[in-house]
């Protein structure tokens, strides 16, 4: 639809009703919090007038909000950037907006994100200036009460070593990462706890994971999106709701931290297969099916080792998978897609200079199958073509002539 009535000209209406509200009238974004000021949100970060809602009563909310002063964000790659410019520009009931801090281990690319507020590795976003950049290791977490995670999963070990002389006790954790690690099968909060070696006699340090259908750039630019926050600790969980939810990120809360976690792992195996597809132009019937099987293959492990059924067919199951498999910004399906067309693995790794989460947790994910038991054909197949030589039209043939049998889900 264009003209007078397209999308385009509503969302530029709805920016100049923000602007006139105290909101932005800028044409597109960075990042935005319900209804504050940003350098633009494609009027989506703006809605109609409404009253403005929470995900817990006000009494619920005004507890635990009081309590999270300070948050210090892990890591400045896309996701960390988008967590920290959310959680800066949050307003809290009978508190003040925490103060966010974000660090990176690099410190000449924190200091050049500390001078220009922008960063190579998420186009047209600004950093907003409530967001300390720092990148000493003791002041960046001093007085943390909530701590995200933004690391890439086979790197989590090695930052919260770093840092764990400097992690405050009792301060709750938020991973972002979606991943297992190699070595331990550990799911990203769980390679946290085991690098914190909490006292065991201590309070229980609170963990959650952050997790959904959630490219980057289009956080980055105020579209609608849903996220899960998954923690066995339920009032946790709701604070974390709490603090990332705005007016154009629905965020639902979830028990299940091992589900969540296993699904947002698992769906960049089947992300990279889907870029295979993709760089063979195999078609969407092709496509379908590998959606729908690969989500068999997710949820059966999943079940395997712990999970709930549900989790898997909710956002930050089949939601996470469909947009992985389908975005031109995944990086997972990027990578299956030049694999589809030809490029050797280390090529497209040497050319591009981004983390590939799905190339590592394939590894990952095959030996935890043989481990419970699991038959996961895909899984099997991209092993083969990433790590063992096979080629993609091979590696299709096999799995479109193993032996025919009644269809399963989960």
């Amino acid at each position: 639809m264009s003209g007078r009535n397209g999308p385009a000209t509503r969302r530029r209406r709805a920016g100049e009703r923000a602007s006139a509200r105290g909101g932005c009238g800028s044409e597109y974004s960075t990042l935005t919090a319900r209804g504050s000021s940003c350098v633009g949100c494609e009027g989506f970060a703006h809605p109609p007038e409404q009253p403005r809602t929470s995900p817990l009563t006000p009494t619920q909310r005004e507890t635990r909000m009081t309590t999270i002063r300070r948050i210090t964000v892990l890591g400045d790659g896309q996701m960390g950037l988008v967590c920290a410019a959310i959680l800066a520009q949050q307003e809290q009931i009978g508190a003040p907006k925490p103060v966010v801090t974000l660090w990176g281990h690099q410190a000449p690319e924190v200091g050049s994100l500390a001078t220009r507020r922008t960063s190579t590795r998420l186009a047209a976003f600004t950093l907003p200036e409530d967001v300390r950049v720092v990148p000493d290791d003791k002041l960046a977490l001093e007085k943390a009460d909530l701590i995200v995670s933004a690391a890439p999963t086979q790197h989590i070990r090695s930052v919260w070593d770093r840092l764990r002389p400097h992690v405050p006790h009792g301060a709750g954790v938020v991973s972002v990462a979606k991943g297992v690690e190699n070595e331990t099968l550990l799911r990203p909060t769980q390679i946290i706890a085991d690098a914190l070696q909490d006292d065991p006699d201590a309070k229980p340090r609170p963990y959650a994971s952050l997790s959904g259908p959630t490219i980057a750039a289009e956080l980055a630019r105020c579209l609608p999106a849903t996220m899960v926050a998954a923690s066995d600790d339920q009032g946790f969980g709701a604070t974390v709701q709490s603090l990332f939810t705005t007016s154009w990120l629905r965020v639902y809360t979830n028990p299940d931290l091992l589900g969540v976690e296993l699904a947002g792992a698992m769906k960049n195996v089947i992300a990279i297969a889907a870029g295979v597809l993709d760089g063979l132009q195999a078609g969407f019937n092709a496509k379908s099916a590998l959606l729908a099987r690969g989500l068999a293959e997710i949820t059966r492990l999943g079940v395997a080792m712990g999970a709930r059924n549900d989790t898997f067919f909710g956002v930050a199951g089949v939601g996470d998978l469909t947009t992985t498999c389908f975005s031109p910004e995944g990086r997972n399906r990027s990578c299956g897609e030049a694999l589809g067309r030809g490029e050797s693995l280390d090529a497209y790794l040497k050319k591009n200079n981004h983390v590939v989460e799905g190339v590592a947790t394939t590894k990952s994910v095959i030996d935890l199958a043989r481990k419970h038991r699991v038959e996961m054909p895909i899984t099997e197949a991209v092993h083969a073509v990433l790590f063992d030589g096979v080629d993609p039209i091979d590696a299709i043939a096999m799995l479109m002539t193993r032996e025919p049998k009644a269809e399963r889900v989960g």
